[in-house]
């Protein structure tokens, strides 16, 4: 009976012992699968916290981009708004100069005629004054006359043409000088002085003759001057001609025409 007790408590002990070994092969599986689904979870999660990070960058160049784009969107309102602005002035602008070309006409027709009339008028005024630099007087009248035929020079260059004639005659009557011409009655050549527009007097260069132009509506000749007129009319071109220093001369002045 000993013995049967004996076998009995070692059937019992393996079979304790078989029962550990199975719980902890049984956990030892667990563990396993446990690490195993750990693992896949944790490289799932790496998978999906990757998608998350690259929408994430995407989404964030996308707005970016976005952003950008918006900008640049405002940018060429504002270009877009100012460039309508300009392009409306400009057709303002176009109306104006047509209108202002349309009127251009119109204003050619009457200030043509009136330059013709100035040129005439000037004609006249070089004719009918003491003839001092006559020829070179005249010569400007015809540029003027040929000029008005001429299709290259516009309307304004042709009115500040005559202008300057005018302003160039115009200032004769303030000045004073002495030059060197021909004296149309002998064709010599003698030093004239011109006071303004009032007197034109000469005198050869030896000093021998001395004379003037006698505007006086019944002469209108060139005139020889008494012998008491010549150191007078010396010292004034040696004052025009500036070696002399200014000083009062007594030279020959015509006298005023009488009102009709």
């Amino acid at each position: 009976m000993p013995i049967l007790k004996n076998n009995q408590t070692a059937v019992a002990v393996f079979a304790a012992c078989s029962g550990l070994i199975f719980l902890a092969s049984v956990q030892a599986q667990s563990l396993t699968s446990t690490v195993q689904v750990e693992t896949g979870i944790n490289k799932d999660s790496a998978i999906s916290q990757s998608r998350v990070s690259s929408l994430a960058r995407q989404t964030q160049d996308l707005l970016s981009e976005y952003r950008s784009v918006v900008r640049e969107t405002e940018s060429l309102r504002i270009y877009n708004d100012n460039l309508q602005r300009v392009v409306t002035d400009q057709g303002n602008e176009v109306q104006s100069i047509n209108s202002q070309l349309a009127g251009l006409e119109d204003t050619n027709r009457g200030v043509v005629p009136l330059m013709l009339d100035m040129i005439e008028a000037l004609d006249q005024i070089v004719e009918r004054d003491i003839p001092f630099r006559i020829e070179e007087r005249r010569a400007r009248v015809q540029r003027l006359r040929d000029m008005m035929d001429q299709a290259e020079v516009t309307a304004s260059e042709k009115y500040r043409r005559v202008m300057d004639a005018y302003q160039s005659e115009l200032e004769f009557g303030r000045t004073t000088e002495a030059y060197s011409d021909t004296l149309p009655t002998t064709g010599q050549t003698v030093d004239f002085l011109r006071v303004g527009r009032t007197l034109l007097v000469y005198q050869t260069s030896d000093n021998t003759v001395t004379g003037w132009f006698n505007p006086n509506p019944g002469s209108r000749q060139f005139e020889e001057l008494p012998d008491r007129y010549r150191l007078e009319v010396k010292d004034g071109l040696a004052i025009a001609k500036n070696e002399k220093a200014p000083n009062l001369v007594t030279l020959p002045v015509p006298l005023p025409e009488v009102a009709q």
